[in-house]
């Protein structure tokens, strides 16, 4: 793993304009997929009691969790990829075979010779009573979408062609792809350190006068600006940002109205809020940042000291929510005792935090949404793990004399929940950027 480590450091201190060749990047991918395979999955399928993982895909109807795990040279499956992981806690041995006509990459061994066994599907029957397992977990789930990959016609088919006594084997594998998306490894967090870095640093360019000229700018201006930097630095964004405005003369849109109705032509004036949602996907990794600035009047030094006060009651937020990170709590227990710490601290909050990943709107504890501030059944009720991810993504209301108004602040950021409690993957917004910066 000496190359991994190599790269990692190389990925840090080579600056925030270098990003790696395609040629690192798969080197570094499929050394990340290796460990993951090897030392993750393994604990994994003995936390969640499945010793046998089925996991089927077509090419370009894979599904979500098959997909993390194909190697960077396989940019979708290809034909029927079958893959069957084999854990036997009793020996401590661990098996991953592909049922299909090529190894996958140089992880996944084929363990299928079509010339001998023309039907696929008996030689997965083959494998599955040579192993002889306890369960076979299939990617099924009412709640998690990523979880819910394998399509009728093959769940069909493999019952169609499973023995009987080995029918009332399957079971949903929920919990053990949840815990495969959900779950980072230590050569992950360090490159989301960088990633997270690298969207801040877009962020603070994109609230500047080298994007933003006021009077003339729009909102859309800068959004499109923030996709072709993206793809300029030979990155992708996951979703196409937002940038809005608040302002002493305009209406303070609804929640509803705020996610649907964006101001896609507004000109940037002095004297705006200017707020942005952005995040770009790297190396397999995924960001999720919301940040806000503010415009300089002429005659202003500074960000007028009350939008410096209403700011810090965002954080303010953050911070409850966090402080009741706990291992073992849900989604929806944490929800509601951060809603209610935050309002006996007098703020008007609003929480739909998520996890973040390999995957944006990741797998895990759903900690509210916008228009679910009670609790969200399923995703909410699931349970908080070490070594996550999450996007702390909230808002809060703010009423503010100067302008006669409420005002909402809305920040979300990556933080990481570990052994040793929250961090913020690489910090956080503390102060709202002035533009000009002074």
């Amino acid at each position: 793993m000496k190359y991994l480590f190599l790269m990692i450091y190389l990925i840090s201190f080579s600056g925030l304009s270098q990003v790696i060749s395609e040629r690192d990047r798969a080197s570094l991918k499929d050394r990340i997929l290796e460990k993951r395979l090897d030392s993750l999955l393994p604990v994994l399928m003995d936390e969640t009691e499945i010793d046998m993982w089925v996991l089927i895909a077509r090419e370009y109807n894979e599904d979500p969790v098959l997909k993390t795990m194909l190697p960077s040279t396989w940019l979708n499956a290809r034909r029927r990829t079958i893959i069957v992981f084999y854990r036997d806690s009793a020996k401590n041995t661990f098996s991953k075979q592909a049922i299909a006509r090529y190894d996958v990459g140089n992880l996944i061994d084929a363990a299928w010779n079509k010339e001998e066994q023309p039907n696929q599907w008996l030689a997965l029957t083959a494998l599955i009573e040579e192993k002889k397992p306890k369960k076979i977990g299939v990617n099924m789930s009412n709640d998690f979408n990523i979880a819910d990959g394998l399509v009728k016609t093959d769940y069909d088919l493999l019952v169609k062609n499973l023995p009987e006594a080995y029918k009332n084997k399957i079971t949903s594998a929920e919990k053990l792809a949840v815990r495969w998306i959900e779950t980072r490894i230590p050569e992950e967090m360090e490159i989301y350190k960088e990633l997270v870095s690298i969207t801040h640093t877009i962020i603070a360019e994109a609230f500047s006068t080298n994007v933003i000229k006021p009077g003339k700018t729009t909102t859309d201006d800068v959004v499109w600006w923030l996709r072709q930097k993206v793809t300029d630095m030979g990155l992708e964004t996951w979703f196409h940002p937002t940038v809005d405005i608040q302002r002493k003369d305009a209406v303070l849109l609804s929640e509803k109205e705020a996610f649907s109705s964006r101001q896609d032509k507004d000109v940037i004036q002095p004297g705006d809020l200017i707020h942005c949602d952005f995040g770009i996907t790297y190396l397999g990794l995924n960001t999720d940042c919301q940040q806000h600035a503010y415009v300089l009047k002429n005659y202003e030094n500074e960000v007028p000291d009350y939008l410096k006060t209403v700011f810090t009651n965002g954080n303010k937020v953050q911070d409850h929510l966090t402080d009741n990170f706990k291992t073992n709590q849900t989604g929806n227990e944490i929800l509601l005792k951060s809603l209610s710490i935050s309002k006996s601290d007098g703020l008007k909050p609003s929480i739909y935090t998520h996890p973040l990943g390999l995957y944006g709107h990741s797998a895990g504890p759903a900690i509210g949404m916008w228009d679910a501030q009670k609790g969200v059944k399923g995703t909410g009720d699931y349970p908080l793990y070490p070594n996550t991810v999450y996007a702390i993504e909230l808002n809060t209301t703010v009423n503010v004399p100067e302008w006669n108004k409420d005002i909402r602040i809305m920040l979300e950021e990556a933080g990481f929940w570990g052994e040793d409690g929250f961090r913020y993957v690489n910090g956080r917004q503390t102060e709202l950027i002035s533009i000009p910066k002074r």
